[in-house]
């Protein structure tokens, strides 16, 4: 078994989606970034390839390529399953947390865990996904970004 670590942060930005565990949330900002700016995935994405080895999502889809360009953090979610099935390792589960002040992340939580459940082809239920505020400290607090945690754990197949 191997665990592994993600982080990841964005900035909020107008005339962006907010795209947050592959659920698009009515809010008037986005998040700012290469791809889609889905915070969430990302850090999972990071968990699960520093878990298994394989650098982070910077080395795996550098934003110097413009494939990735606006693409759906969900897509890249499903290459990084199947590089961890290539090297014969499987998700047994992932524990998340979302920092933000705003928007409220409640009603989305459900969806967000489906997403990334297919993304994975795992069960749900080896995911959880949690939201918190920082009572208005930091620049999450201040709405100026949206932050994420994760860690996974793998283990040979």
């Amino acid at each position: 078994m191997r665990i592994g670590m993600g982080y990841d942060v964005h900035k909020l930005s107008k005339d962006r989606d907010l795209i947050i565990g592959g659920v698009k949330i009515p809010y008037d900002k986005g998040l700012l970034g290469h791809s889609d700016a889905d915070v969430l995935t990302h850090a999972i994405m990071d968990a699960i390839l520093g878990a298994a080895a394989l650098g982070d999502i910077g080395k795996q889809f550098p934003d110097s390529d413009n494939r990735y360009k606006d693409i759906s953090s969900i897509e890249l979610l499903k290459e990084v399953a199947h590089k961890i099935k290539d090297k014969e390792y499987k998700v047994i589960n992932i524990d998340s947390t979302i920092i933000a002040q705003e928007p409220k992340m409640l009603h989305y939580i459900n969806d967000m865990i489906t997403n990334i459940a297919k993304a994975l082809e795992i069960d749900e239920t080896d995911i959880n996904i949690k939201a918190t505020t920082e009572e208005g400290l930091g620049f999450t607090g201040k709405k100026e970004g949206i932050a994420s945690q994760a860690i996974c754990l793998i283990q040979k197949m």
